[in-house]
Formats: C-alpha cells, structure tokens, sequence
C-alpha cells in the first residue's frame, strides 16, 4: 500500500449538512440527506438524519450548508462540532404589513 491511499486513523469523520434550527445558544440543529435503496423493492429512497452540533460563536444560521466533524460527547445529545460554513443562506427579509 502507497502512501496515498492509506485510510488515515486518527481523524475524526466529515459530513455536510444543512442547519435547519438555531433556536439554541451555541447549538444548532443539522440535516444530512442520504440516498439508500429499499432492500425488496429496489426504490431509491431518501433517508434524513437530525444532528445537533456545536457552534459555540452561534455564526451559523437556518439554510446554511456547513460541514461538520465527529467529536467527543459536548452534551447528551450533541457529538458533532461544526467545521466550517460551505455556503451562507439567501436571507430574504419579510415584507411588512
């Protein structure tokens, strides 16, 4: 095996995900959709699984496409820690009335 195509141990796995709640301090509520075919009729279908992440200077906002890194339990129910931004939401404002 080269050096190139050694799986490398120590790091901690990646996934991209959208942020679909930021109603939390330093918390944020991630989706990550994945493609999986039915085991007896062959479909494709669609699989989508909830995270909550860490983002402890609150930068992320709801529609925003981040990635996300595994990490030591932070609290019961967060085990991810956000990476970095990919891409920010299109925020359209409300029309006031």
């Amino acid at each position: 095996m080269s050096a190139e195509t050694k799986v490398k141990r120590n790091e901690p796995r990646t996934r991209t995900a959208v942020v679909v709640s930021r109603k939390m301090d330093k918390t944020a509520v991630v989706f990550i959709e994945h493609v999986v075919k039915h085991g007896l009729y062959q479909k494709l279908v669609r699989k989508r699984s909830k995270f909550k992440i860490h983002d402890p200077k609150n930068e992320t906002q709801k529609g925003d496409v981040v990635l996300i890194a595994e990490t030591r339990p932070i609290s019961a129910d967060k085990h991810w820690k956000l990476v970095r931004i990919l891409r920010k939401a299109v925020q359209v404002e409300e029309a006031k009335l």
